[in-house]
């Protein structure tokens, strides 16, 4: 009794080659093919490339969040002072501050002065947002005391202020200059209040990467704060860091009792928890979006198939008198089809991967073509357009490929494995 073949022989292999490479002269469909295999590979490309600006973008937004501002910020309630006036301010700060920091997964702790003022210099003005802050504690803001760049000396942080960069070029300022900061909320006397006008030195200029902070951020040191705002012996807020900011909701109860009856707290997912969740939302969209090109690009398979199961016909016939199975036939079609495919889907994660790792030359190309004024950093936040290469993307643009082209590519396949020999030659 005949020994029968294995799936995928290498006959069925070599079969499926000959028809993939014939010329439309013999019976193949090659230009259908090219076809395929182009809308496949630039469907795979597209995918990877938006999955991975999307996760550079969110990467980058949350990296400058959490590099410059707090995970938390504890405040205290409106409440009534001596002297019978509405106050939110701090006032046992230090003991406050101890008791935070004690809580498990804390890293620091900073009392905060915060107001905001018009600076002035060289006869331009900006209004800004200062914070008041000790040396040690600004030391450890990553995206201060280590920014994309940077001026001077912030070791030299007590003899004057740090400011963005932005701030620095709204006032034409540099290091060693002086900017004046005006308060309406400054000297009392029996006559009211009237505006505080401070001038001091720059000592330290920096570029956090988010435009926002760039642009409106003074640094000023504690106490100099405190007297500039009129906020002896008492703190605005506590400035809080932790080991994890992602599990920073399982921290809320524990830091909320140690803060004390009137605290309130103000989580970094609060201040951005909205756009984070429009990003999901869109990232979601666009995947199911690219997914529909992917599943457009693989129809092609199938309208290729076609052609070719109906040009071979004749070539059909003659196999399965010859002795070929309908399984054989059937293997030797979605070879065909998903050959295309695979290579489709391997060459559109090469040229995707490629895109995500030269971005940068590739975005100052297309910015250099356009003539500049492609990416408003005013409007996103940050500077550039980052992307973020991850396996997980990579792998889900591989499988959603792979998958349909292997789908789209059985019905064909089965319309020529149960194709009548008797039929297909009939008329030969």
């Amino acid at each position: 009794m005949p020994r029968t073949p294995p799936p995928f022989s290498g006959f069925e292999w070599m079969i499926a080659w000959r028809y993939l490479r014939a010329r439309r002269a013999e019976g193949g469909v090659s230009v259908m093919t090219l076809i395929s295999f182009i809308g496949i590979t630039l469907a795979v490309f597209a995918l990877i490339a938006t999955l991975s600006v999307r996760a550079g973008f969110r990467a980058e937004f949350v990296d400058t969040i959490l590099g410059a501002n707090a995970h938390v910020t504890i405040y205290s309630a409106v409440h009534v002072t001596e002297t019978g006036t509405a106050s939110r301010v701090i006032d046992d700060y230090r003991e406050m501050a101890e008791r935070v920091a004690a809580v498990p997964g804390v890293t620091r702790v900073a009392p905060l002065v915060k107001g905001q003022v018009m600076a002035s210099a060289h006869g331009s003005s900006a209004g800004v947002e200062v914070f008041g802050i000790e040396k040690a504690n600004l030391l450890t803001i990553p995206r201060i005391v280590d920014p994309e760049d940077s001026l001077g000396d912030i070791m030299r942080f007590e003899d004057g202020i740090a400011i963005g960069s932005g701030v620095a070029r709204e006032l034409g300022v540099m290091v060693g200059d002086v900017v004046r900061l005006i308060s309406p909320d400054g000297v009392r006397t029996a006559f009211g209040t009237s505006p505080r006008v401070s001038a001091y030195e720059v000592v330290y200029i920096f570029t956090a990467g988010r435009y926002d902070i760039d642009r409106t951020r003074v640094y000023m040191p504690f106490e100099e704060a405190q007297i500039y705002f009129n906020r002896d012996g008492v703190a605005d807020e506590l400035e809080v860091m932790v080991a994890n900011p992602e599990r920073i909701d399982a921290m809320y109860t524990a830091l909320l009792r140690a803060g004390g009856e009137r605290a309130m707290l103000w989580t970094w997912r609060d201040s951005a928890g909205a756009f984070l969740r429009a990003l999901d939302v869109e990232d979601n969209v666009m995947f199911v979006i690219l997914s529909i090109l992917v599943l457009i690009a693989a129809m092609n398979i199938i309208s290729g198939l076609i052609m070719l199961v109906k040009n071979k016909g004749r070539d059909i016939g003659i196999l399965r008198t010859m002795g070929l199975t309908e399984g054989s036939v059937l293997r030797v079609f979605f070879i065909c089809g998903a050959s295309v495919g695979v290579a489709g889907t391997v060459t559109g994660v090469i040229l995707g991967c490629l895109f995500a790792i030269y971005i940068d030359p590739i975005f100052s190309f297309v910015n250099y073509v356009a003539g500049g004024g492609v990416w408003d950093p005013s409007i996103r936040g940050i500077y550039n357009l980052p992307a973020l290469l991850r396996a997980e993307d990579v792998l889900k643009a591989v499988g959603l490929s792979l998958g349909l082209s292997f789908v789209v590519t059985i019905f064909p396949a089965r319309r020529a494995a149960r194709m009548n020999p008797v039929e297909a030659l009939r008329y030969e």
